[in-house]
C-alpha cells in the first residue's frame, strides 16, 4: 500500500478483527516507513500453511511487505539490514509456533521488534499457530522446551528474550490451534484485511479533499459492484481538474472488495 509519505503524528485508529481475533487491534497513525508489514515467522512450521497465504494477500492488497526467509547461523545476529527492515516496518505480525522459540533468528527478531514496539515505532499483531499466548508467555509446552535449548546454548539472551516473549504473548491476536485443516488460507485473508483496513484508514486520515464523497455517489451506479462483468469507465476533464484524485479515492473505497487490485498512475 503505497502512500504520499508524512510525518507521524501520534494519533490512533481502532480496527476490530473479524472470527478469530480476540479484540480489538489499534493501528498508529501512519509515519514515514519504506515497509507496511514485517512478517516474522519460523518457516519450517509455518510458510507454506500460513505466511505464504498471508503474504499473498497483503500483496494482493497492494501493502508493502517484507518477509525474511534467510536462516541464521548458529551464534549470528541478525544484519543490520533485517533491523532496518523491522524499524522501517508500521506493523509486525509476529506467527508464534511450536519451533519458534527454538530459533535464534526468530528470537533476536521478536526482542528488537519488541523493543521498537515499546517506543511506540511499530504495533505488533501476534498469530498463534499450533500454540496458546500462555506457553509464549511463560515459555511453556514445546514452544518452552525449543526457548530453553537456545537458552542453554547461549544462543540468546534470556533474560531479555524472556520479557520480549511476555510482552508479545499478552497482545491479543489470533489463535489458529483449534482451526481444521484448509481453513487456514480463509482466516488469512481476513487477517490481511483487516490490516488493509487499518492501514487504508491511518494513511488517509485527514487527506480525502472537500466535496470528494459527493464524486464518489456519483460514481456508484457505474460502478456495479458485485456483478460478474467487466467494466470500464473513462473520466473526462481539463487538465489539473481532480481527474486523478477522484480515480484514486474511488480505486480506495473498493479496491478491498476484490481478491486482487492495483492502481496504475501516469500511463
Amino acid at each position: 500500500m503505497r502512500r504520499n509519505k508524512r510525518p507521524y503524528d501520534g494519533a490512533t485508529t481502532t480496527s476490530s478483527p473479524p472470527s478469530g481475533g480476540s479484540s480489538s487491534t489499534v493501528f498508529p497513525s501512519f509515519r514515514s516507513l519504506d515497509y507496511d508489514v514485517f512478517l516474522s515467522f519460523r518457516g519450517k512450521d509455518t510458510r507454506k500453511i500460513i505466511v505464504d497465504p498471508l503474504y499473498t494477500y497483503l500483496v494482493q492488497l497492494g501493502i508493502h511487505t517484507y518477509r525474511d526467509d534467510t536462516t541464521l547461523h548458529k551464534g549470528k545476529r541478525i544484519h543490520p539490514s533485517l533491523m532496518m527492515a523491522v524499524a522501517e516496518s508500521q506493523i509486525a505480525v509476529i506467527v508464534f509456533s511450536e519451533n519458534y522459540g527454538d530459533s535464534s533468528s526468530c528470537l533476536q527478531e521478536l526482542e528488537y521488534i519488541m523493543e521498537c514496539n515499546k517506543e511506540g515505532k511499530l504495533i505488533v499483531i501476534p498469530i498463534f499457530y499450533g500454540v496458546v499466548p500462555s506457553d509464549v508467555r511463560e515459555q511453556t509446552g514445546k514452544f518452552g522446551e525449543g526457548f530453553a535449548k537456545q537458552a542453554l546454548e547461549n544462543s540468546v539472551n534470556d533474560e531479555s528474550c524472556r520479557k520480549a516473549l511476555k510482552a508479545a504473548g499478552m497482545i491479543s491476536g489470533w489463535e489458529l490451534k483449534h482451526m481444521a485443516s484448509g481453513h487456514e488460507s480463509a482466516i488469512t485473508s481476513e487477517i490481511a484485511k483487516t490490516i488493509f483496513h487499518g492501514l487504508r484508514l491511518t494513511s488517509n486520515a485527514n487527506e480525502d479533499p472537500v466535496g470528494i464523497d459527493t464524486r464518489m455517489q456519483e460514481f456508484e451506479p457505474y460502478l456495479k459492484l458485485g456483478s460478474s462483468d467487466v467494466h470500464m469507465i473513462g473520466i473526462w476533464g481539463l487538465r489539473g481538474g481532480g481527474k486523478t484524485t477522484v480515480a484514486s479515492y474511488v480505486y480506495k473505497e473498493i479496491s478491498d472488495k476484490f481478491d486482487g487490485c492495483c492502481f496504475l498512475e501516469n500511463i
